[in-house]
């Protein structure tokens, strides 16, 4: 079963303290860079919050630091699933809607 997709929430920056608001279950994300719309990332995942915690973001340092300058600025939404085979399903109809809708026979 799939449940509805959260609003829109701003990613969070290192350094400004934000945490990341999602569920602990499978289901699928989404990550758009908040200027233009542009998918970032996308996925269907066992864990929603922990798959957003591990998103790469930014580019590292020499000094293993992430250059704040350079990071694009995000937004997530979320969605929970019972199970990850739900995800992925859900993710597939998305995915086929989406390249449906791109050429142009929506």
């Amino acid at each position: 079963m799939i449940s509805t997709w959260s609003e829109w929430k701003r990613y969070p920056r290192p350094g400004r303290g934000d945490n990341i608001v999602a569920p602990i279950t499978p289901g699928i994300y989404e990550v758009r860079i908040a200027a233009t719309g542009a998918l970032y990332s996308f996925g269907a995942v066992d864990n929603v919050a922990q798959a957003l915690a591990l998103l790469p973001v930014g580019h590292k340092s020499w000094f293993g630091r992430r250059d704040p300058a350079s990071l694009p600025d995000l937004e997530y939404r979320t969605c929970a699933t019972s199970t990850k085979a739900d995800a992925k399903a859900a993710a597939e109809r998305m995915i086929g809607r989406r390249e449906t809708y791109m050429s142009g026979a929506a």
